[in-house]
């Protein structure tokens, strides 16, 4: 399929395109994705794997930018020394990453309230990074946003990735200082849509979470990020220039890109 390119740059402020399911055709996504548009990735590693290639990426290509991350499974379910490895990773490799994460709480998963304490301390070692290195947060929390931030309120920057909460904590999250960064889930959902209708422009992010919340059918990618624009436009009541331009500003400046 042939993808019209947008009359506005923008980026997507996270991706997976080190996940298997790119490994078919991943050279011919990033491709894709500049056509319609993207002039920039932000792809997010949440283990060791996953942080080497986004860094690999990141060399091979200038629009691809790495954040290093800790999945909330492995902060629940990894061996200390798996857990440790991955934060030694990160902290090793810093300088060569736009952000650290994702990383953060999802109690979606947690069976019990240890593997919720379990999480958060590997959590608060990776906001313990974050600071020290005077890096943005990209935070991963489901069905626990309140409690990521509660915990991340002396970092500076602060990226509530896919975020899918409440209003109620969406709007202490801007008042924080902090941004909201909303998947093409936008397309489709109506909790989603009420959101960015809400959430203040120079707060706002956009991202496809690719290869996960496709707003087409199969497998999301970079370039389907278009596809949020014209639905965010219309339910802010603004052009989608305009709107493309916004985010496509806040992701430089929280990023430095």
């Amino acid at each position: 399929m042939e993808y019209k390119p947008m009359p506005y740059p923008i980026i997507d402020s996270h991706c997976h395109l080190d996940f298997p399911k790119f490994n078919p055709d991943r050279e011919e996504a990033i491709l894709r994705a500049r056509k319609a548009g993207v002039v920039g990735m932000i792809n997010s590693g949440i283990s060791i794997k996953g942080n080497r290639m986004s860094l690999e990426l990141t060399e091979k290509h200038e629009d691809i930018h790495a954040a290093l991350g800790l999945s909330p499974d492995i902060g629940r379910g990894g061996t200390d020394d798996a857990i440790n490895s991955v934060l030694a990773q990160i902290e090793a490799n810093a300088e060569k990453a736009v952000a650290i994460g994702e990383a953060g709480l999802d109690f979606q998963d947690c069976k019990t309230n240890e593997e919720k304490e379990r999480q958060a301390v590997s959590f608060k070692k990776v906001i313990e990074l974050a600071k020290d290195l005077e890096k943005p947060l990209v935070v991963h929390a489901r069905m626990a946003e309140a409690e990521v931030l509660e915990l991340v309120r002396n970092v500076d920057t602060v990226i509530y990735h896919c975020y899918s909460g409440s209003p109620e904590t969406m709007r202490e999250i801007v008042d924080a200082g902090y941004y909201i960064s909303l998947a093409t889930l936008v397309c489709f959902s109506e909790h989603h849509q009420a959101l960015a209708a809400e959430v203040p422009p120079e707060n706002l992010l956009l991202e496809t979470d690719s290869p996960f919340l496709s707003p087409r059918k199969g497998r999301n990618e970079p370039a389907y990020i278009v596809d949020s624009i014209p639905v965010v436009a219309q339910l802010k009541e603004m052009e989608p220039a305009e709107i493309a331009r916004i985010v496509t500003e806040n992701a430089r400046r929280v990023f430095k890109i």
